[in-house]
């Protein structure tokens, strides 16, 4: 049996066996066929952080593989109130068959998947954004863009970042981030994403100046400069990323052809700007809608690691 909490966790292989399912998948949903892998199953979807594309995509994917999706919020269960984390999962994983979680600290999903008989999925941390990235992954595979690419984060060292950092060391491409001074990624990840690197022959950079990542990138990404729980910083925030908006200036200084990736939801004038949002809407709202399909991917692989 298998948990999905992190990228790292998974050899380049296992990674390219969840997005060729997905792609499957995709497909089989395109031409209107609905194979039921995961027929009379149900999934447990733990809410801790609330969302709309975590929720939409897990709840709707299950429902499309023939199973069921339970929708848990913080209000809805005993999780860190009074009840021992361990206990919860104990008690969930014997009724359920696998479990989804977008919680907070990253501790508490490690100990969840340590007391639970069934699969876990991080749906969101404050630490990683993992399931995110197989989207992202596989919205890159559907433009034609692989182990060659530069990809250019700039914004906030946070859980997109960080899940970021081991995608590439996995596949092998490039990746420059470029954050505001104070607003780095976590040293200790860098650490481990630049070991991991050295194995795929990924270059893994970061720096403070978004034109350095930006020039002759590939691909652009950001992620809004205040998440959840960061509400009051926002301000404060809004300061220190000034200069950090991804718009057409700093488009022009990528590749030709560059795409522009953004998890959404998007802060336009913030982030991104207006126009950036309009140019790359299609490849932004596929991405979203990669979701849908990357996660019905990673479910059907869990379920065939425990056959």
């Amino acid at each position: 049996m298998r948990h999905f909490l992190t990228l790292k966790d998974f050899r380049k292989e296992e990674i390219l066996e969840i997005i060729n399912i997905a792609i499957d998948i995709k497909k089989d949903l395109r031409a209107g066929v609905y194979k039921k892998q995961l027929e009379n199953q149900t999934l447990a979807m733990i809410f801790e952080k609330s969302s709309t594309r975590t929720r939409v995509s897990f709840e709707t994917g299950m429902f499309q593989l023939g199973g069921h999706a339970l929708f848990l919020s913080n209000r809805d269960i005993h999780l860190g109130r009074g009840e021992p984390i361990s206990d919860t999962a104990k008690v969930i994983s014997s009724m359920c068959d696998m479990v989804m979680i977008r919680t907070f600290e990253h501790s508490m999903i490690e100990e969840f998947a340590a007391n639970s008989r069934v699969p876990v999925i991080n749906g969101l941390t404050d630490s990683y954004h993992p399931v995110q990235l197989l989207a992202d992954y596989l919205t890159m595979i559907e433009y034609g863009i692989n182990e060659k690419a530069v990809v250019a984060y700039v914004g906030d060292g946070n859980n997109m970042t960080h899940s970021w950092m081991f995608l590439a060391a996995k596949m092998g491409f490039s990746l420059r981030i470029a954050t505001p001074k104070g607003y780095e990624v976590d040293s200790a990840v860098l650490e481990e994403a630049l070991e991991i690197a050295k194995l795929s022959g990924a270059k893994i950079t970061v720096m403070n100046d978004p034109a350095e990542a930006i020039k002759d990138a590939t691909i652009v990404t950001t992620d809004t400069w205040a998440s959840m729980g960061q509400e009051d910083e926002k301000e404060k925030r809004i300061k220190a990323f000034k200069g950090y908006m991804i718009d057409n200036k700093k488009m022009n200084l990528a590749t030709k052809n560059a795409k522009f990736l953004h998890c959404l939801p998007a802060y336009r004038g913030q982030e991104v700007s207006e126009e950036i949002m309009d140019t790359h809407s299609e490849i932004i709202f596929n991405e979203a809608e990669n979701r849908l399909h990357a996660q019905k991917g990673l479910m059907v692989w869990l379920d065939k690691q425990r056959a």
